[in-house]
């Protein structure tokens, strides 16, 4: 990434802080997490519907989310870990894991179920920045803050350089930026945000651009993945602040699944 490069992406990720919304503390996930079923939709203004997968969010890790456990690397860090059944297996194989997500209810969900979460936004200072080895963007996350390039830029500040990150994908051919809201079958809204669907190929592309090395690529159960390196070269790291608590951007987890029309 050139210098004007990474001053832009800088001065989008102060956009993202700065302009950050509140969404996923909305009480219709948080109500969905607490009863541990939806429904439960992310919604745009033209009345197209994306059904959320809270009851598998809620369950234990299943085949494919072991799959993505088994392949990481050092210290884990969940970005939007949601109810926290990524943070709670990495925990029960002995790697050490933290979960961070904006919404209060998920980070209860996590901690109660054993694992370690901190209510935080992905932009904001977090813990051991510059030090993890695996970072996960799954069920949707790579759609935080609306702003794959931003987003990736962050993700590789928090790496250890040459640290993986695995995300899964749209499993069909995306790369949509659009804004959106969580609702319920009530139609109770929150707060409109930005958020980015990707399929593998966009996915890659952005990857690409922004120095990332693409290592795999893998399909199953109907869930798309890909693994990323990060740069190997050394990059200033924030200094851990364990405290700061930023409810403030990103939506969180959209099904990689195509969405339902609207009734």
């Amino acid at each position: 990434m050139t210098e004007t490069e990474n001053v832009g992406s800088n001065r989008r990720l102060r956009g993202l802080l700065d302009g950050a919304s509140p969404s996923w503390c909305a009480d219709p996930y948080a109500d969905a997490l607490r009863a541990g079923r939806g429904p439960l939709f992310l919604r745009r203004a033209d009345g197209w519907l994306l059904p959320l997968e809270v009851e598998r969010w809620c369950a234990e890790a299943d085949a494919a989310d072991l799959d993505v456990v088994e392949r990481c690397e050092g210290a884990v860090l969940d970005v939007g870990c949601g109810p926290g059944r990524l943070v709670a297996a990495l925990s029960a194989r002995g790697l050490r894991a933290l979960g961070i997500d904006v919404s209060e209810a998920a980070v209860a969900h996590t901690r109660g179920i054993g694992g370690r979460a901190l209510r935080r936004s992905v932009f904001a200072p977090v813990p051991g920045a510059g030090r993890w080895g695996t970072a996960l963007l799954i069920d949707g996350n790579l759609g935080i803050g609306g702003d794959p390039d931003a987003l990736l830029h962050r993700i590789a500040h928090l790496l250890a350089p040459g640290g993986l990150l695995i995300a899964e994908t749209v499993p069909y051919d995306i790369d949509e930026r659009v804004h959106v809201h969580v609702t319920d079958a009530r139609a109770t809204p929150g707060d409109p945000f930005p958020w980015a669907r990707l399929g593998t190929p966009a996915l890659l592309q952005y990857a690409a651009r922004s120095g990332w090395h693409a290592t795999d690529q893998w399909s199953t159960g109907g869930r798309s993945f890909v693994a990323l390196r990060s740069r190997s070269t050394n990059r200033s790291a924030e200094p851990p602040n364990s405290t700061a608590v930023i409810s403030s951007q990103r939506a969180r987890k959209p099904s990689p699944g195509r969405p339902a029309a609207d009734s």
